[in-house]
C-alpha cells in the first residue's frame, strides 16, 4: 500500500492522566513516524470543525464539550497503511468492546473518554489535520 499519513488527537483525559508518553510509545513501537505534534487547548470552532460529521446527533454537544475541556495533543503520523493500522492499534470506540491489548481497551474510561481520536479514512485525515496544523508544521524526515 505504501506510506500514508493519518491524524490523531490524544484527548483531555489522556493528558490529565499523564498517559501521553505511554500512548506515544505504543504508536512508535507499532512503526509510526511522528511528523507533527503539539500540546494545545482546542477552541470551540476547532472542535466544531473536527466533529462536523456528527452535527445534529444526540452526542455532538458532549463531543465538543469534552474535546475543549482541557489540553489535547494533536499529531500527524506516517506509516504503511497508516489509517487502518492506527485504527487497529487503538481499538473500538467503546473501550469495553475493544480488543485486548488495544490502546482504548487498556487505557480508556468510556465511549467519550476513550483516550484517542483517530481519522477513520484518508479523507478524514485530509480534513482534520488542517484544523490543527499548517503545512510548514508537518515535517518530512
Amino acid at each position: 500500500m505504501g506510506l500514508e499519513r493519518t491524524f490523531a488527537i490524544l484527548k483531555p483525559e489522556t493528558v490529565e492522566r499523564r498517559l501521553i508518553g505511554e500512548v506515544l510509545r505504543r504508536i512508535e513501537e507499532a512503526g509510526f513516524k511522528i511528523l507533527a505534534l503539539k500540546l494545545l487547548r482546542a477552541s470551540r470552532e476547532q472542535a466544531e470543525r473536527l466533529y462536523e460529521v456528527h452535527a445534529g446527533k444526540p452526542f455532538y454537544g458532549e463531543l465538543i464539550d469534552h474535546i475543549t475541556s482541557g489540553p489535547i495533543v494533536p499529531m500527524v503520523l506516517e506509516a504503511e497503511n497508516a489509517v487502518e493500522k492506527l485504527r487497529r492499534l487503538i481499538g473500538a470506540t467503546d473501550p469495553a468492546k475493544a480488543e485486548p491489548g488495544t490502546i482504548r481497551r487498556d487505557l480508556g474510561i468510556s465511549i467519550t473518554k476513550n483516550v484517542i481520536h483517530a481519522a477513520d479514512s484518508r479523507e478524514s485525515y485530509e480534513r482534520e489535520h488542517k484544523i490543527f496544523f499548517t503545512p510548514e508544521e508537518i515535517l518530512n524526515y
